[in-house]
């Protein structure tokens, strides 16, 4: 056989795509994608996460692929115009279809999962919340993936599928141990507790020394072969946004000026109480028809302390009684145990006032203090008005409600370069991709795979060194 050297050129250029698009297709051939939307009260994200088929059953495989941040409010702000709801998701659908290959795209599972927002949306109007979610459904299935629905989750779902991200990215479920060649299981002491706190509910979540004694706040789950028993609680009402209106509805009692401490000294603020009553969390305060029709200008005085009392007041600490561990509201709670990891709005407060490198307490506290302490004209180019309320706020859930007095609490936005949320967890859920039994050590591509191209790049190579040699004699 002779071959002239253009052949022999493009028999290897030949060679080298054939390899390279056998190795790309087997490489995409086993990579899974999946999208979960975190409808939020305040706004919804978009996250993409991929994985490989033949890791599933392994920890700390799923990597995040992509995170887009919808415009606009959260979905529940549409009940008066439900197609913007969906409309508002199409900037990112499309951001997400451009990060995975257009043959995987049809069997990607997408979620829809709405939260404390459309939770106060179904109690106030269910048709509205109802024609939101069909909006926002009908937008997802428009897109070539495979929509499993959108719902609005409880608020012990968004606790423990928090509760399982933290674990799952941190490897606190099960570690392969190289010395063994086995996989060991943790410590009980070394899971982790976890703590989210959105614009309308806060959600705490930790195995607790002894039984849990309510066990509706139980929740059960077997994981790598171990069952876990876990207290879970959401306090809807108590998400940051929620929370600072009821602090107004508690400083607001007269028309008129109404000073107010955790607003910077300077800055004022005219309100009604259409704009206050106009949600659940504060519609049942209006008692009188005075008290739904003032108005107020509230005046910023910047003291933290008079803050704080004030925030206090929003939680009703009377109602536990005696018989049994309680954090207010007579809302049963076992005593926190282990170390806990806050994320959400508990990150993005304190990484803003740099406190999340495990300051003592007293640190925190000045640095809080010195940061309400300044005038509305040092902050107002940032629009900064609610960070003194919301550190506070902070403060005073996790001191007072939760008692984290000598509990380590950590303060976490991202592990393993996933954002930390409920979304992973609800994904692996539902994805089956968490197994009951430990997982077995795989290989990083199938054997078969390797195994066929290894031996066409072989024969391939092969079949132009003689081809070569060949040109040479002749």
């Amino acid at each position: 056989i002779r071959l002239h050297r253009s052949e022999f050129v493009m028999l290897k250029m030949l060679h080298d795509g054939i390899v390279e698009e056998i190795l790309d297709s087997g490489l995409s051939a086993h990579m899974h994608y999946g999208m979960v939307f975190d409808a939020g009260s305040s706004h919804t994200s978009l996250f993409v996460y991929q994985w490989t088929s033949d890791k599933t059953n392994d920890t700390g495989v799923v990597s995040q692929t992509l995170s887009c941040n919808v415009q606009g409010p959260g979905i529940s702000s549409y009940a008066n115009d439900p197609p913007k709801a969906g409309v508002s998701l199409r900037s990112c659908l499309e951001d997400a279809l451009k990060v995975i290959p257009d043959e995987r795209q049809r069997e990607v599972p997408v979620y829809l999962g709405a939260t404390a927002g459309m939770r106060l949306l179904s109690m106030e109007n269910k048709s509205a919340a109802d024609q939101v979610l069909n909006e926002v459904a009908k937008t997802i299935q428009q897109y070539p993936v495979n929509f499993h629905g959108a719902r609005i989750i409880t608020g012990e779902e968004e606790g423990a599928y928090g509760w399982i991200t933290i674990n799952y990215l941190l490897d606190s479920f099960t570690k392969y141990s190289p010395k063994q060649r086995d996989w060991i299981h943790p410590q009980s002491a070394k899971i982790l507790g976890a703590l989210d706190l959105g614009g309308a509910s806060t959600q705490i979540s930790f195995i607790p020394i002894g039984p849990i004694t309510d066990q509706t706040k139980a929740s059960k789950f077997r994981l790598y072969g171990f069952t876990y028993t876990i207290y879970t609680h959401s306090y809807l009402c108590y998400g940051q946004n929620q929370a600072l209106k009821q602090l107004i509805l508690k400083i607001t009692e007269v028309q008129g000026s109404v000073n107010h401490p955790c607003y910077p000294e300077g800055y004022q603020e005219t309100t009604t109480a259409a704009s206050i009553h106009s949600m659940p969390c504060t519609a049942s305060h209006a008692q009188t028809p005075s008290q739904a029709s003032w108005n107020a200008t509230l005046v910023g005085t910047g003291n933290a302390t008079e803050c704080r009392m004030a925030i206090k007041q929003i939680f009703n600490f009377t109602a536990c009684g005696q018989s049994q561990p309680c954090t207010f509201d007579g809302i049963y709670q076992p005593p926190v145990n282990g170390e806990f990891f806050a994320f959400s709005a508990f990150y993005y407060t304190f990484s803003f006032l740099n406190l999340t490198s495990g300051q003592p307490l007293a640190v925190v506290e000045d640095t809080v203090q010195k940061f309400c302490a300044r005038n509305w004209t040092d902050v107002r180019a940032q629009w900064l008005r609610e960070y003194c309320a919301n550190a506070n706020y902070i403060l005073v859930l996790l001191l007072e409600a939760y008692k984290f007095n000598q509990t380590r609490c950590s303060f976490l936005g991202q592990a393993a370069n996933t954002d930390i949320g409920w979304t992973l967890g609800y994904m692996l859920n539902l994805t089956n991709m968490i197994p009951a039994e430990a997982p077995e050590q795989v290989k990083g591509q199938q054997y078969g795979l390797w195994a066929a191209a290894i031996f066409f790049i072989v024969l391939t190579l092969a079949f132009c060194l003689v081809g070569l040699l060949i040109y040479i004699l002749w």
